[in-house]
């Protein structure tokens, strides 16, 4: 079968063996807000050499704006609720006629809060978690442009949490005043800027006095051009997982290495505990997920 991993900004394919082994992959700058509704010429561009028929899709794909809009499975589910609300669709060009294209829903959390939470593609990758998790209950934390907070138990996805760190840190790094004070390109994570960042977060006056501060730092020469952006990242961050109340005293990481050294390095300076997981738990969940339904 066929894995994709869908999201707003880049697409992930993995051809897999009947045991999920991952064979072959490719990844592509084709997000779903690129592909200005072409769905089906892109995928059939993306699989074009692999013969496989079963195509089993997570992520943005399936949501509004995406190919199809699949229905939310509300919290609390496991895999067996999930795989029940797969939906198939047709493949709208020749070069798919041949293929089954199954979309796996996203899920929504409406008894946590009064405002609603939801996520699509994190909950197959913690599906392709599950069997390293173990019984009991864990945390997730899955960073990006929307870092997600998902706490699990007995199997079963039965909180989501959205923070817009990674949104916030690319708006104020690039298109506010404090850009003007960063150097152009990203440099390295610079752990001593990145930490203090974390110490701020933790200062009396909010996010919003604190953020000015970024700035007032390097007019001083507190902070250079090449160490503001650190600085910024860790009082995003910082902030992110105060919000976490009660703090779990581990956590489960699900990322890229860039954002899984950040993370890793703000659970480790807060005292929590890390285990750090490849975001190619997508190919896993999505071959769990087809066999549960098969």
């Amino acid at each position: 079968m066929i894995a994709v991993d869908w999201g707003s900004s880049n697409l992930r394919a993995y051809r897999l063996g009947a045991d999920g082994t991952i064979l072959e992959q490719r990844r592509a700058d084709l997000g779903v807000l690129s592909c200005d509704g072409r769905f089906a010429e892109v995928l059939a561009r993306q699989l074009d050499g692999w013969d496989d028929t079963r195509v089993m899709m997570c992520g943005m794909i399936g949501g509004r704006g995406g190919w199809m809009e699949v229905p939310y499975v509300e919290c609390p589910a496991g895999e067996r609720e999930i795989a029940a609300a797969i939906v198939a669709l047709e493949g709208g060009t020749p070069a798919l006629a041949e293929r089954e294209l199954l979309i796996v829903p996203g899920m929504i959390d409406q008894t946590s809060s009064e405002v609603a939470d939801v996520m699509r593609g994190e909950e197959t990758q913690i599906i392709g978690l599950l069997d390293r998790l173990g019984d009991g209950d864990h945390t997730v934390c899955l960073p990006g442009t929307h870092s997600k907070w998902v706490d699990i138990r007995g199997n079963n996805i039965v909180s989501v949490q959205t923070t817009m760190t990674g949104e916030a840190y690319a708006l104020f790094r690039n298109h506010s005043v404090l850009a003007r004070l960063m150097a152009a390109d990203e440099p390295p994570l610079h752990v001593p800027a990145f930490d203090e960042g974390l110490r701020r977060s933790g200062d009396a006056g909010g996010l919003l006095h604190h953020l000015f501060g970024v700035r007032t730092m390097a007019l001083l020469g507190r902070l250079s051009r090449t160490q503001s952006p650190s600085y910024l990242s860790g009082l995003l961050i910082g902030h992110e997982l105060r919000g976490q109340d009660p703090h779990p005293s581990r956590v489960h990481l699900i990322g890229n290495d860039r954002l899984q050294v950040a993370y890793a390095r703000a659970l480790e300076v807060f005292g929590i505990q890390v285990q750090r997981h490849s975001e190619d738990l997508a190919a896993a969940g999505l071959h769990r997920l087809a066999m549960v339904k098969a």
